[in-house]
This record gives structure tokens, C-alpha cells and sequence, in this order.
């Protein structure tokens, strides 16, 4: 009988203690953050603020090693892939929020009902919200109008046309990848410092709405550019700098100055490359997080410089610089158009 007695206590223990953890584990709720970053900063105001029938507990991740292992380790367990990781990011009820808007959409919820339908459930919706934010075909769309841009292939075609006239193939390949890599290097630092600069502004829906217009303003001068070309403002590099950016390409010779002059480079093509980018840019500044935006910023830049590359190893296996010289200012009317009317597009999406 004491046995019995011993054994149904034990289990009545038990019953009760987990039946506690299981409260405490639905009363508390882990914020994970990063110092300096805006939109957490966001979430952070929000939750001091406002009060709440449960704990949060806030965790920073970008100095904190230990931290940043168990929000990995939640992330994984939860099937967030790495690219739809960051911060801010709420861990609760068994379920998992990311970014400043579903998580104050979710806060707010729960402060006014425990019945209210949350706005996120699982990773899969997740990434659905990113889909929504910027989807591929506008970031594709974006970069192939920037990559199809006149002003690097003709930067490009100088370089390889200059370094041919010694007779060395392998060295103008060289060149050619060397200075398409500098290019890529540079328009993704400078990138990611606008993108830093853009995600901590606030009013993101106002702001995005400028963007919009800038987007149709950028376009209608490329449509401009079609219809009369080199009258007015010139959606490529001024008239004026071509004969020193001109004379500066023909002075290298090598890789090594193919890749200094990209980053020299870069500063002359950004009135003829900006446009895209900056609209681009203006949407992951306000719609994802950092890691994602890393990614989709390669994603860009890989894309923008691929006809570079592709230029650089066909001038190797024996295309005609000449003719490929002449293909593209037949041709230059019709890609500023095709630029044109993209932008418009983009613009008006951004604005709607």
C-alpha cells in the first residue's frame, strides 16, 4: 500500500511539474536582437512600452557567441533556412516571428486576444512574407537592366581591345575578370553601406513611395534617351569625362591595374548604374533582414556583372572587338528603351 501510495505521488509530482514548465514555457517568449540594428530597435521600443501577461525575454546576437549558437540552433530546429534568418526574431508559444512588423503584428495580437489568429505560424509562411516584400523576378528584372546598362561594356571593351593589340589572349582574359571582379567588389560594398543607411530610416511606406518615383523618374529619362538620344540629361557617363576615362582605361595594361581601375571605374559609371540599384536597394533597406539582404545583394551583383564576364571569355576564344563594339552602339537606343520602360514599371509597382 505505501508502495502504491509512493508510486501515485511520484506520478501526480511529475504531472504537475511538467504541466508548470509547459505553463512557463507558453508565459515567455525570447527576443532575439542585434545592437545596431534599426528594426530591432523597433520591436524593442514597442515591447517597453506596452505590457504583456507573459515574460520576453531579449537576447543580443551579434557580440554574444552563445546567444547567436541557440538562435542558430532554434532556427534550424524550426526549418528556417539561412537565408530567412535575422534579426529582430521572436521565439514563442513554440513559434517563430522575424522581422519588426510580425513581430509587433503578433505582440499586438496577443495584448488584445489569446484567440486572435496569429499572422505567422511556420517557416514556410515566413518566407512567404519575404516573397511578398521583394520578390526574385523584381530583383532579377532590376539587375538584367543594370547589367545590359552600355556604359560598363564600353569601359570593358577598351580594356580587352587595348591589351589584344599586344597579341596576349590569355593576359586580356586575365584583365577582363580581374577588373569584373573589381567591379563586383565595389558595387557590393557600396551596397551594403546604402543598405545600411536606408534600413534606419522609419516611415518605410513613405519612403518606399519615393523610391517609386525616382524609380519612374530614372526610367522616362532612359525612354528620353531613345527618342532623343544625347540631348539634355544623359542616362550614361557625361560626354565631358569620356576622354579621361577613356585615356585612364588605355593606360592599363595588366590584371592587377584592370582591378585597381574597376574601383576607380565604378565612380564614373554610377550617374549611367545607380538607378536600378538604388530602387533595389531602397526595398531590402526597408522590407529584410540583414543576412537576406546580403544574400540577395550577391545575388544582384553576381547577375549585373555575368555580361562582363561572359564578354571577357568570348574576346578570349576570338570575338571581334570591333564588331562587338559596333553591335552595342547599334543597339544603344533600344537598351536604354528596354531600361526605360522597366524602371517605369518598377516605379509604378513600388507606388501601388
Amino acid at each position: 500500500m505505501k508502495k502504491i501510495r509512493f508510486l501515485i505521488i511520484s506520478i501526480l509530482f511529475v504531472f504537475i511539474f511538467s504541466a508548470q514548465n509547459v505553463l512557463a514555457q507558453n508565459n515567455r517568449a525570447i527576443l532575439y536582437y542585434g545592437n545596431g540594428c534599426p528594426h530591432c530597435t523597433e520591436v524593442e521600443d514597442f515591447i517597453n512600452s506596452n505590457s504583456f501577461d507573459f515574460s520576453i525575454e531579449q537576447k543580443e546576437i551579434y557580440q554574444n557567441k552563445a546567444n547567436a549558437e541557440e538562435f542558430n540552433r532554434i532556427c534550424s530546429e524550426e526549418g528556417i533556412s539561412l537565408m530567412n534568418r535575422g534579426v529582430p526574431f521572436l521565439y514563442a508559444e513554440n513559434e517563430c516571428f522575424v522581422g519588426d512588423k510580425q513581430i509587433i503584428s503578433y505582440l499586438s495580437a496577443k495584448q488584445e486576444s489569446a484567440e486572435t489568429e496569429r499572422p505567422v505560424s511556420n517557416a514556410s509562411d515566413i518566407k512567404t512574407n519575404f516573397s511578398e516584400s521583394l520578390t526574385m523576378p523584381i530583383l532579377i528584372g532590376a539587375a538584367l537592366v543594370d547589367s545590359i546598362n552600355p556604359c560598363e561594356f564600353a569601359v570593358l571593351l577598351i580594356l580587352i581591345a587595348t591589351i589584344l593589340a599586344s597579341g596576349n589572349r590569355k593576359r586580356a582574359l586575365l584583365s577582363g575578370l580581374a577588373y569584373s571582379a573589381s567591379i563586383f567588389i565595389s558595387y557590393f560594398l557600396m551596397g551594403l553601406g546604402l543598405y545600411s543607411v536606408i534600413s534606419s530610416f522609419g516611415t518605410p511606406v513613405v519612403f518606399m513611395k519615393v523610391i517609386g518615383f525616382i524609380a519612374i523618374l530614372i526610367g522616362l529619362f532612359n525612354v528620353k534617351d531613345f527618342f532623343w538620344y544625347g540631348k539634355g540629361f544623359l542616362m550614361e557617363v557625361p560626354l565631358s569625362w569620356r576622354p579621361k576615362l577613356k585615356s585612364l582605361v588605355k593606360s592599363m595594361t595588366g590584371p592587377l591595374s584592370a582591378f585597381l581601375v574597376g574601383f576607380l571605374v565604378s565612380l564614373f559609371l554610377l550617374p549611367c548604374t545607380s538607378g536600378p540599384y538604388v530602387v533595389i536597394l531602397g526595398m531590402l533597406g526597408h522590407s529584410e533582414t540583414f543576412l537576406r539582404a546580403i544574400w540577395l545583394l550577391v545575388l544582384y551583383n553576381l547577375i549585373f556583372v555575368l555580361p562582363m564576364i561572359i564578354i571577357s571569355i568570348g574576346m578570349y576564344f576570338g570575338m571581334n572587338v570591333e564588331k562587338a563594339e559596333e553591335t552595342r552602339n547599334k543597339n544603344l537606343k533600344l537598351l536604354h528603351l528596354i531600361a526605360g520602360v522597366i524602371m517605369v514599371a518598377m516605379g509604378i509597382f513600388l507606388i501601388l
